[in-house]
């Protein structure tokens, strides 16, 4: 976070070695978000569903995502989340050690299967690709993250073919409901259905072992607002002070985006072509937007907060992300007296192009 912090205040627009440029302040990063002509979200030479697509094409997709996440199907599925959060915590011995990281590992595998319908037998493999995906993607290795890719889609066809060759006797959950949606009055290929799973799982698992590291770990070092959680909290409230520990200690990096024609931004020339990343950790912090990126101000800060995004693009699964955050946390809460602090492990950070803890050990009293 410090180096986001010294390029945002020494380069706030800067181009890499690589020739991509990087955004680092809350105005141009929103400014780009926002202008969906100009910087276009088709970044990779694979299909990526929805967050690849532009115009049209993502409108029609983006409305059949949002269809998985209402607000009356996310309140359908709390009962079950909330079981998984509280299975997963009584395997966690009390008093004792924990990294939360590993420990949000676990729950994601677990809480995105009962959602998916995926069996159980799946969570020690979906773990493992978890690790090897996280290893690949810092390594910056193409063959190495291709390979880890081709895996997670391998479990997947697994799953869909399955499926579609079940026919009446498919079972009835979430992933077959995928299978047999439709886009634009037609069916779903494939490659749409594999692309859509792999972003709601391959990306939301990792995620959320994410979120929950920078979560509790914020809740050890700051004891009052772990009592203040303790207390009758209601959901909003709840969801808001998630937000705002996300808003410090972001860790979701950048997004990638490419100019479709010439532009200029603080000062500096952008052709036509151009990769360009939305460096969301900066922007969240940016002095200019936020007077003490530090300061804990849940309410103050949300308008401005881009944890999830912002514009047509925004994350379609934070209704999802934001429940299970919600349940996990709440569980570790109910379990236990306090988080701690554990002085006898040192807590490793992510590196780039992840952000938040590699591991994130705690004592949970």
């Amino acid at each position: 976070m410090a180096a986001y912090d010294e390029m945002r205040s020494r380069c706030p627009v800067a181009r890499g070695a690589s020739g991509a440029w990087t955004l680092f302040s809350h105005a141009d990063v929103t400014a780009a978000a926002l202008d969906h002509q100009t910087f276009a979200n088709a970044v990779s030479r694979h299909l990526q569903v929805p967050n690849g697509l532009d115009g049209s094409m993502h409108t029609a997709f983006r409305a059949l995502v949002d269809r998985y996440f209402t607000r009356e199907r996310m309140t359908a599925l709390e009962p079950s989340v909330q079981g998984v959060a509280a299975g997963v915590m009584r395997q966690v011995e009390i008093p004792g050690p924990v990294d939360a990281v590993e420990l949000g590992a676990r729950f994601a595998v677990r809480a995105q299967s009962a959602w998916l319908g995926w069996p159980a037998d799946l969570e020690d493999d979906l773990l493992r690709w978890m690790a090897d995906n996280h290893a690949a993607t810092r390594s910056r290795d193409r063959a190495r993250t291709a390979e880890v890719a081709q895996r997670f889609d391998s479990i997947i066809r697994s799953l869909t073919d399955a499926r579609r060759g079940a026919g009446d006797d498919a079972p009835d959950d979430v992933t077959t409901e995928l299978v047999r949606d439709h886009v634009d009055g037609r069916e779903l290929t494939d490659e749409e259905i594999v692309s859509i799973l792999r972003n709601w799982t391959g990306g939301d698992l990792g995620s959320m072992a994410l979120c929950a590291g920078v979560v509790l770990t914020y809740l050890a070092d700051h004891p009052d607002l772990q009592a203040r959680l303790r207390s009758e909290v209601s959901d909003r409230e709840f969801n808001a002070i998630l937000d705002e520990i996300l808003r410090i200690d972001d860790p979701f990096v950048a997004n990638r985006r490419i100019t479709t024609e010439p532009v200029t931004v603080g000062g500096r020339a952008f052709a036509a072509g151009d990769r360009v990343f939305l460096n969301w950790v900066s922007a969240n912090r940016d002095p200019q937007m936020f007077a003490e990126p530090e300061a804990f101000d849940p309410d103050g800060n949300a308008p401005y907060n881009l944890v999830w995004g912002i514009g047509k693009h925004v994350c379609p699964g934070r209704p999802l992300a934001t429940l299970e955050l919600r349940a996990l946390t709440r569980a570790v809460l109910d379990a236990t007296a306090a988080i701690e602090p554990d002085p006898g492990r040192p807590r490793d950070r992510e590196l780039p192009p992840v952000g938040g803890f590699a591991t994130a050990p705690l004592r949970l009293r």
